[in-house]
């Protein structure tokens, strides 16, 4: 209506694997509605000096530059009307930054933005240089999650025992998403939600505290680890304008990306929500009141995940998902580029999904678990029931995407699916968006309907949470 004000707008930002998305949500008459969304490969990657090949780490400048621009692309009038931020990303990884230099405050073409300064690379999720010999010299954490490889609480132990001197020259540390809440914020100790200190290891979701006792008698270094509080809550607010969001927006604490996907779509505890795009997920959502066991069973496929409001989620979460079939298009390119000929890895893709979308029918079985799992490490890959007729790019590209859906159902089988309750099937991610033979995968190896979300994403999830 001419002369009301417009409506105030929620800032969501998702620090993925492999990307930066920004989304600006407002409220309409048929609920949150997302207004503008913006989205910037980081290119992170970088090598580990101190891991060598197992390490997996990310160059934090490239992916502040990536939320810079995507910010930067939205629409400044918009941007000015942002009263609450929601910032979610990759868990289980850690940063490290000196206090009182963790970034440099610079006028940019949109206003104020902030550049990273005095801050270590980002460790990833999928870092595997803690080996399960190593993780079983650990003391045995007080956690309903079992510690693996990439969770931040096992990388600080890492440091401390090979690389000591690399933890005295920082004096914080979080996930990339809790850097950048508080940076924004100023904040002088960090600040993590639940959701994302479940995911480091040593953290005991029913009295929500870190393990102190026992990381002290270790000689961890407990002042690197951040307060906890609630997913939901306001963890400060931005210190000066932003990019043209105004000064004194209100910052949530910073959420687990897997969480807050599933909060974008899931709207019945009758659905389980399927998520394909780096890794791959399978969830349900616990009844209310459940709480997790006092200790992990190693060898179970499935975690409890905290959620929002107590609650907790079922997760088959595997490390095999749409990084599979990269690692299979990158291995056709090198063959093809060994052999003398040049193909663009994305004309590679495109063709292999094609091939595979003409074979239906095959025999040939691919186990794909390239990346192990966490709950068997050293299980990797195989491939089994060869024969001469199923050879073919698009038999093993076929074989390929039918193994990454059947290994997430059985860590989570479908008769658990039943005896839930579930009736429906929420699918989402970037593989699964643009793979239609994942899809028909899918869809034949669940006897639920299956319905695919468009808008079914980690920025949008953060920010229908503020």
């Amino acid at each position: 209506a001419a002369g009301r004000p417009a409506p105030a707008c929620v800032l969501g930002i998702d620090l993925g694997t492999t990307s930066v998305k920004v989304a600006l949500v407002v409220e309409a008459e048929r609920g949150q509605v997302v207004a503008e969304s913006c989205s910037r490969e980081t290119q992170a990657h970088a090598s580990s000096l101190e891991a060598g090949p197992q390490g997996m780490e990310q160059n934090v400048q490239r992916i502040i530059r990536a939320l810079n621009e995507c910010l930067a692309a939205l629409p400044q009038q918009q941007l000015q009307r942002v009263s609450h931020i929601g910032i979610s990303g990759q868990m289980h990884g850690i940063v490290f930054w000196k206090r009182d230099k963790g970034c440099k405050w610079t006028e940019c073409g949109t206003g104020p933005a902030f550049e990273p300064e005095e801050v270590s690379q980002l460790v990833t999720w999928q870092d595997s240089r803690c080996s399960p010999a190593f993780l079983s010299s650990l003391p045995l954490p007080q956690s309903h999650i079992s510690l693996a490889t990439g969770f931040g609480c096992a990388t600080v132990y890492w440091y401390l025992k090979k690389r000591p001197d690399f933890l005295k020259s920082y004096d914080a540390a979080g996930t990339i998403h809790d850097y950048v809440v508080a940076m924004v914020c100023d904040l002088k100790k960090p600040l993590m939600s639940v959701q994302n200190a479940a995911s480091w290891g040593y953290f005991n979701s029913r009295n929500r505290s870190w393990n102190t006792d026992i990381l002290e008698k270790s000689g961890f270094p407990v002042h690197l680890l951040p307060e906890v509080g609630d997913p939901g809550s306001i963890a400060g607010r931005t210190i000066c304008e932003w990019h043209g969001i105004p000064k004194g927006a209100k910052v949530g604490i910073a959420l687990g990306d897997f969480q807050c996907s599933v909060y974008s779509c899931l709207t019945e505890r009758t659905d389980a929500v399927l998520n394909i795009s780096t890794s791959a997920q399978l969830t349900i959502s616990m009844p209310s009141g459940f709480q997790p066991p006092d200790t992990p069973d190693p060898s179970s496929a499935v975690a409890y995940f905290p959620y929002f409001s107590g609650d907790y989620l079922a997760v088959a979460a595997s490390l095999n998902g749409g990084n599979v079939l990269a690692a299979f298009v990158d291995m056709v390119a090198r063959w093809t580029e060994e052999l003398g000929l040049q193909v663009q890895e994305s004309a590679v893709y495109t063709k292999i999904i094609k091939a595979a979308l003409a074979q239906s029918d095959i025999k040939l079985s691919v186990h794909p678990t390239i990346f192990g799992e966490r709950h068997v490490p050293e299980q990797l890959a195989s491939v089994t029931n060869i024969a001469v007729s199923d050879l073919s790019l698009g038999h093993v590209t076929r074989a390929l995407c039918r193994g990454i859906v059947e290994n997430l159902c059985s860590m989570l089988p479908v008769q658990r699916l039943m005896e839930t309750g579930v009736r429906r099937i929420l699918g989402s991610g970037s593989a699964l968006a643009r793979n239609e033979v994942l899809r028909q995968e899918v869809e034949r190896i669940f006897p639920f309907p299956v319905v695919y979300g468009k808008d079914v994403d980690a920025a949008v999830g953060a920010a229908m949470v503020m």
